[in-house]
């Protein structure tokens, strides 16, 4: 064993001569091999960088974000458009600095969560800034052409991406869903148009009608970028709008901008609920003011929120734990004092009130039942919660709960001669009536026989009954009494009416 050592410590001495370069020949080498430099030139012509590409760095930096205005510029991958409609909104935008300070501090709840899911999803970050452009970040916002929401989705485009539309909540206005749903639809039109100006203008005007715009130009051997399409006028200046705002941000000092403090963190956490329970409860449990609970939770339209359609609230970063701790604690057993109500037959407002021992002010106020009409039978109502009706709601009816209406038709007693070879069916298709309920207001048989000069009493609309009073002629009937003071209350069902409003975007 002792002869042993000697042996290994000479192999490893001459193992480490054979790899040691003596400093000659570590000089020969670099002699012999030079290092070869190739100098790189661009191709084509060079042409200005913009403000943005001066003070965005190329390179991921070491360093955290100072906060998430720096976050987002990091992450600004669009480029930029250059256009004199650009300077022209950030001149709008810097001559109105308070407008700028309320906006940005209104996106103060949401931004953070928007730049996590565009990292996520390795997105241009610029596409944070679109709500100041849509909605100045507000999520209660709605446009004149329906588009409801921060992100402003029509409706049926906000039910193509699965956003709830119904008389409990509005999907388009939460902050979760609507954000989830607006880059789910700009990565759709990314892919389509493979350029992120013409997924804007998409986005705005329609794939439709981007699709066409570009087809005409192609058509006419013109060019296909988004500043070449011809476009309405709010659609020329979307991008641009949001360039501007990009700018703003980018370098606020330029334009003598104030950006508040957005912290790199987030500004509220997602818990879960289990039971139905009121807002407000909800709020103090919370230690949250009402206006604060409903800035988080845009999409809630009623004073309670469903379990079943609404299994996570949005809360305050600090104020997540105090709630879940409060709920604990809480022994009063009653979480809400709301449940609904599905209406089982077509009702006036005063009868559906007595049956849920409400006043007919109070159901209305709750239900936003307009005046003079009826409730149809299927609607959701708001109603009191009683020791009978401790069962949360189901998920079917928070999913889906709507409310229908009618007109609330008065009618007028009328009495009509027959005249010769009248029938009931002839007098009904006459005045409009069915032919059953002229048989049961004269308690006479569908197919009974009349006598020339027979009084028929019907219950006809105030101004119907008022147009066979004054005509004249055969084809009015002949001959009609009415009576002005005896008056009935009718539900009248209706088909749905009107035509889809004009569609601006979405």
């Amino acid at each position: 064993m002792n002869l042993l050592y000697p042996v290994l410590l000479s192999s490893v001495l001459w193992l480490a001569g054979c790899a040691t370069v003596t400093p000659d020949a570590a000089n020969t080498a670099e002699a012999e091999t030079p290092a070869v430099h190739t100098p790189r030139y661009p191709n084509g012509a060079l042409s200005p960088i913009t403000r943005t590409q001066v003070t965005t760095p190329g390179v991921a930096s070491l360093s955290a974000p100072a906060d998430l205005w720096d976050r987002i510029r990091r992450g600004f991958a669009m480029p930029d458009l250059d256009h004199e409609l650009v300077q022209d909104r950030e001149q709008w935008y810097a001559s109105r600095p308070d407008y700028i300070l309320r906006m940005t501090e209104r996106s103060s709840k949401y931004l953070f969560h928007i730049v996590e899911e565009l990292e996520r999803r390795g997105m241009p970050t610029e596409l944070a800034l679109l709500p100041y452009i849509e909605s100045a970040f507000n999520p209660q916002a709605v446009s004149s052409a329906k588009a409801a929401g921060m992100w402003q989705f029509m409706p049926a485009t906000g039910t193509y991406f699965d956003l709830k539309q119904n008389v409990f909540r509005d999907d388009r206005r939460d902050v979760l869903a609507s954000t989830r749903a607006a880059l789910d639809y700009l990565q759709k039109l990314h892919g389509m148009f493979g350029d992120w100006h013409l997924a804007l203008a998409a986005y705005n005007w329609g794939e439709g009608s981007v699709g066409r715009a570009i087809a005409r130009n192609r058509k006419a051997g013109l060019g296909i970028t988004y500043a070449e399409l011809n476009m309405p006028a709010e659609t020329r200046m979307y991008v641009p709008k949001l360039q501007a705002v990009k700018n703003i941000v980018n370098t606020p000092e330029a334009f003598s901008a104030e950006l508040p403090l957005i912290e790199n963190h987030p500004y509220f956490q997602a818990v879960d609920i289990k039971r139905d329970i009121d807002v407000e409860l909800a709020a103090k449990l919370a230690d949250v003011t009402v206006s604060d609970f409903r800035a988080l939770n845009p999409s809630l339209s009623r004073p309670v929120i469903f379990a079943a359609g609404i299994p996570q609230i949005l809360l305050p970063w600090d104020n997540a734990k105090v709630f879940e701790r409060n709920l604990d604690a809480y022994g009063k057993g009653q979480y809400s004092s709301w449940t609904v109500w599905t209406v089982p037959s077509t009702l006036t407002v005063a009868d559906a009130a007595q049956r849920v021992g409400m006043s007919e002010e109070g159901l209305r106020a709750i239900n936003n039942i307009p005046p003079r009409m009826v409730i149809k039978a299927g609607s959701a109502l708001m109603v009191p919660r009683t020791a009978s009706t401790l069962t949360d709601v189901s998920s079917q009816v928070a999913d889906n709960g709507h409310v229908a209406f009618a007109p609330e038709i008065v009618t007028r007693r009328t009495t009509v001669k027959a005249q010769k070879r009248d029938t009931l069916a002839s007098l009904a298709q006459r005045h409009r009536v069915s032919v059953a309920n002229l048989a049961d207001w004269n308690d006479l048989k569908v197919g009974a026989s009349l006598k020339a000069g027979q009084s028929i009493v019907m219950f006809l609309p105030m101004r119907a009954s008022s147009a066979v009073a004054t005509a004249r002629g055969p084809r009015a009937g002949a001959k009609v009494a009415t009576s002005a003071r005896s008056t009935k209350a009718q539900p009248q069902t209706s088909k749905k009416g009107g035509t889809p409003s004009k569609v601006r975007k979405r």
